[in-house]
């Protein structure tokens, strides 16, 4: 899967879960999720359970940063790096 397909996939995940499909809501893909309060801790959870089932990988305790989750690219990159 391409890197544009994956951001997509995850920020329209992000845009209809968390903020019920408001179209008008456009999210960078370098944007801080946490800190601009797209993507609440609780619902990071969410996110990240999605990210196992929709690109087949397995997220470790270990893996749970910051760095890989802070953003739509961080994530992208994390997936493509565990082969999803």
């Amino acid at each position: 899967m391409s890197t544009t397909t994956r951001t997509t996939v995850i920020a329209n995940f992000i845009v209809n879960e968390f903020h019920g499909g408001d179209t008008s809501l456009a999210i960078a893909p370098e944007e801080d999720l946490l800190g601009s309060g797209l993507v609440k801790s609780l619902e990071m959870m969410r996110l990240i359970e999605f990210l196992e089932q929709e690109f087949s990988i397995r997220v470790e305790p270990q893996e749970m940063t910051v760095e890989n989750f802070i953003s739509i690219q961080a994530m992208d990159t994390f997936v493509e790096r565990m082969g999803g």
